[in-house]
């Protein structure tokens, strides 16, 4: 009779931007339940958008049953809509962490840049997601009640760095905070998403460590000149 192998040792890495694992459900704390199945749905939307996801995939993802899913989240587009909202919740509450409006102009835009870059680079699955909710002209987004205030913050905290630095004589006046914000975003989400036609067309791999330090400093670059008082 054959032995079950150990289990390996050492602690397991998990790959940047993937999902975590998920847990079978415990349908006796329904906190645990309603992350597992959101943690499913993430991987099953950003895997197959949102018209190829299926609700039995989802359950079976997270260890639960259909009837329990709908339980706790109605139906498909109320649960792809709290998967939006999980997903700019994750990237706003992290933004928070920079602390912008207590910021050096210079250093809090330098370091606003570099966070959203990295954190496209390690969520792909944001990326993913907003690429499916743009086909659908923001079809779901438009349904949550949340969406405003979860990133209006933001726009604030970068008016109040953009203010500073016009009032330090570093930045120029009249900046759209945004303007600003849309324009670090394109940069970031252009090149990832069409990261596999331009590697093709230009023969030059895109994703190579230094290629994506040296667009990391790029994106720095454009808008550190863009916002400077000349």
């Amino acid at each position: 009779m054959l032995k079950p192998k150990p289990p390996a040792s050492g602690p397991k890495i998990r790959s940047p931007g993937k999902a975590p694992p998920v847990r079978t459900a415990n349908t006796r704390d329904p906190e645990s339940t309603s992350a597992a199945i959101l943690v499913a749905a993430v991987k099953e939307f950003t895997e197959r958008g949102y018209e190829g996801a299926r609700v039995d995939n989802i359950a079976d993802r997270a260890g639960v049953n259909k009837r329990m899913l709908y339980h706790y989240f109605g139906n498909k587009q109320a649960l792809y809509v709290a998967v939006l909202e999980g997903s700019y919740t994750a990237i706003r509450s992290a933004e928070h962490g920079l602390h912008l409006s207590d910021r050096d102009p210079i250093e809090g835009m330098t370091d606003l840049v570099l966070f959203t870059w990295r954190y496209y680079l390690a969520h792909p699955e944001f990326l993913s997601l907003l690429n499916t909710e743009n086909l659908h002209r923001a079809k779901f987004l438009k349904r949550s009640a949340r969406i405003f205030e979860l990133n209006s913050p933001l726009i604030q905290r970068i008016s109040v760095l953009l203010t500073r630095g016009v009032e330090q004589g570093v930045f120029r006046d009249g900046m759209d905070a945004l303007k600003v914000y849309v324009s670090i975003a394109a940069l970031g989400f252009f090149y990832l998403s069409n990261r596999w036609t331009l590697s093709t067309v230009f023969r030059r791999d895109l994703l190579a460590k230094q290629e994506v330090e040296n667009w990391g400093r790029h994106m720095v670059d454009v808008t550190l000149s863009y916002l400077r008082r000349v």
